[in-house]
């Protein structure tokens, strides 16, 4: 089995990251492959329609490589996370450019799949957008169009830029403030870390567990 991991947080050694890595691990896969987006350059589509006849992209960057390790790939896991509540711009150039694979063969069809979403609001705030649920949604979309067989899901709480920001509490615009209330900082919100939340772990290894499953069963 081979599995390919997919990571649209530019952040070194992220929570999104380390969350794609964990799900891949579970899978206990002989070969694991793991992309860090931000690493690559990876232009949009450009619906040109080049790609028809050759099920490659005309593009010339690392999307033509990418699309290549989908298209080997048993099982895919994408990791993505939500600035201004939707999938990240990275994430969905990668999507994007598996355009190519559809044509004529549906060469991703049957393939099992997840998605992992990173995101700074925490679940049940019914007063802010739904980011997770939004991000999670983009990518099961992307599978399900594609005839994959989408697995399963999971968020994990993150955190907003502006625990790093020099601006402090002058900010009119925290993203921080406009989550946690007006008197929030840091120091009183704290920093989220994927390994300190047991119940995405445990979510996260399952998800690999069933990724296993669904790709001997298939």
């Amino acid at each position: 089995m081979k599995v390919l991991g997919i990571s649209g947080s530019p952040i070194k050694d992220s929570n999104t990251d380390r969350a794609v890595k964990m799900v891949m691990e579970a899978t206990m896969a002989a070969k694991q492959w793991f992309y860090k987006l931000s690493d690559y350059q990876i232009s949009p589509c450009n619906a040109c329609l080049a790609c028809v006849e050759s099920n490659r992209c005309v593009i010339d960057d690392d999307g033509v490589m990418l699309a290549e390790k989908a298209f080997k790939a048993d099982v895919i896991i994408i990791g993505g996370y939500t600035p201004y509540s939707s999938l990240d711009s990275r994430t969905k150039a990668f999507l994007e450019r598996l355009y190519p694979l559809r044509h004529r063969h549906g060469l991703m069809t049957g393939k099992p799949g997840a998605a992992v979403v990173t995101c700074a609001i925490p679940p049940g705030r019914q007063d802010m957008p739904p980011a997770c649920e939004n991000g999670l949604q983009a990518i099961q979309n992307y599978m399900l169009e594609e005839g994959m067989r989408y697995v399963g899901g999971v968020s994990v709480l993150g955190n907003v830029p502006c625990i790093k920001c020099k601006g402090g509490i002058q900010c009119q615009v925290s993203g921080l403030k406009m989550i946690h209330g007006p008197d929030a900082t840091v120091d009183k919100v704290g920093i989220n870390t994927l390994e300190n939340n047991p119940e995405t772990v445990a979510a996260l290894k399952k998800l690999g567990g069933d990724l296993a499953a669904a790709c001997c069963a298939g």
